[in-house]
């Protein structure tokens, strides 16, 4: 092969190769936006779910519209959104390692979960499932649309399980990796890592009742160690409703079991505050 030859090739694959950071580069944008997006919608939701008053005025207001059904309608279109959207960017980056013979699809689904835009990942979707179980009526209604979201909290792994098309299932493990239980009053992590608060305050070395947004900026998951993950912790209300709801015993054993620990902590932290007031 002669010089010119090499020298089209590498312009060729420089040209590729800037193709490449140029495509990637927006679909990680498209992906961060729809990430944000997604979070924004759900906290909007869930914070007038949690508000009842301010979710009625909001509501009426909107054409005297039922603020239950339309709490419910809003929960399924974000659910249809976020999994329209994830599988579109999935078959995007099946369909550009197919056309280029590459792995550089595979490598982006990782940095996207490295990066935390991977929507399917987000704790909001385990809290919008959640949500969706705890609002269905016993027993359900043949007129409902099918609510892909279920957990099975009877097996030593309890999970949450959201079906997607094409019989494809992800599963969200409910166990805490630190005390092996049921998660008690979950908080996610930056990482999406879940724990049980009193675990999550534990290995940050903080007390419960100061909570895991108390932590050191620097302190780390204690599963994959990423730091400066406590900061920005996602509360897991609607799960820990739901947990609640179903496991009434063992959350009744966890909260009596909390509290003692709590008010152990509270004596010490306050004896240990007036020891440095009086100075002995």
């Amino acid at each position: 092969m002669d010089s010119s030859a090499l020298a089209d090739l590498a312009v060729s694959g420089q040209i590729n190769c800037l193709c490449d950071q140029k495509f990637f580069s927006e679909l990680a944008k498209e992906a961060s936006d729809i990430a944000g997006c997604f979070s924004s919608r759900v906290r909007h939701l869930l914070n007038l779910h949690e508000h009842k008053i301010k979710r009625f005025i909001t509501f009426v207001s909107q054409c005297f519209q039922n603020p239950q059904q339309a709490t419910e309608q809003e929960c399924r279109m974000l659910i249809e959104y976020v999994i329209m959207n994830a599988l579109a960017i999935r078959k995007i980056l099946k369909k550009y390692d197919k056309v280029h013979r590459s792995a550089n699809g595979r490598k982006f689904k990782s940095k996207m979960l490295s990066e935390h835009i991977e929507v399917l990942q987000s704790p909001w979707l385990i809290e919008l499932g959640a949500f969706s179980m705890f609002s269905e009526p016993n027993g359900g209604r043949n007129d409902e649309p099918l609510n892909p979201f279920s957990c099975d909290l009877s097996s030593t792994e309890p999970k949450m399980t959201l079906m997607l098309p094409d019989r494809v299932k992800l599963e969200y493990n409910l166990l805490c990796p630190i005390c092996l239980e049921l998660v008690f009053k979950p908080y996610a992590l930056g990482c999406g890592h879940l724990f049980c608060k009193s675990c999550a305050c534990s290995a940050a070395s903080v007390l419960i009742f100061e909570g895991p947004k108390a932590a050191r900026a620097g302190s780390k998951c204690p599963v994959c160690r990423e730091a400066g993950v406590y900061g920005n912790a996602v509360h897991m209300i609607e799960l820990s409703l739901l947990l609640k709801k179903h496991c009434k015993e063992y959350w009744k054993e966890r909260a009596a079991e909390e509290g003692a620990e709590i008010s152990r902590q509270t004596k010490m932290y306050w004896d240990m505050q007036s020891k440095y007031m009086i100075g002995y």
